[in-house]
């Protein structure tokens, strides 16, 4: 049976994404997932849909994420039989980042509860419902992962990472400055060689 690696994209993105990394991943199968990101139930189910369907097919199965897609990976594939996890970028702790955007909107979480929804200035409608959801429903994670962080990553912080890498099998590359979106020549050429010496 072949090797897979399930490719969930970020925020933005597609499951087309997943082709672009073919060139650093010789011997695997790429597929991408295809998410309704606009609620972490949905993105949950979605997720597990699609790894069953690789699995069914695939000997191994690894999991690429991005962003977000790390996020709504762990909620799906908690208990999934995955032989470890690549996660750029990765936003670790929504909780946190749902409050730091509502912070940044010039709002309380009270006036979220009463409200329902708010839309921010930056793009973001942030729900009463999923952070409710995402308060109950603490991601269940212990399948080993390496993680590529910038410093110069403006979702998640550093002691955020570093806390979750000390709490989990986690293998950290911390790169001095570079972005939450890898995309640069130099960043680009960064990432590729941190996935060809792990996967």
């Amino acid at each position: 049976m072949e090797k897979a690696i399930l490719y969930v994209h970020g925020r933005g993105g597609n499951s087309g994404e997943a082709e672009s990394f073919a060139p650093c991943c010789p011997g695997y199968a790429l597929a991408g997932a295809e998410y309704d990101g606009g609620s972490p139930q949905r993105a949950r189910r979605d997720i597990l849909a699609a790894y069953e369907t690789l699995r069914a097919n695939a000997g191994e199965v690894l999991l690429l994420a991005n962003s977000i897609g790390a996020y709504f990976s762990m909620l799906a594939l908690g208990r999934a039989a995955l032989r470890r996890a690549l996660f750029i970028s990765p936003v670790l702790d929504m909780e946190r980042l749902i409050l730091d955007m509502l912070g940044r909107a010039g709002a309380t979480e009270d006036e979220l509860r009463e409200r329902g929804e708010i839309a921010t200035g930056f793009g973001e409608t942030l729900s009463w419902e999923y952070l409710e959801y995402v308060r109950a429903n603490p991601p269940l994670w212990d399948v080993p992962t390496d993680i590529l962080y910038a410093t110069g990553d403006h979702i998640t912080a550093l002691k955020t990472v570093e806390a979750f890498a000390a709490a989990h099998p986690v293998k950290l590359t911390v790169l001095q400055g570079g972005e939450h979106w890898f995309h640069t020549e130099e960043q680009l050429k960064i990432l590729s060689s941190w996935l060809r010496e792990r996967v």
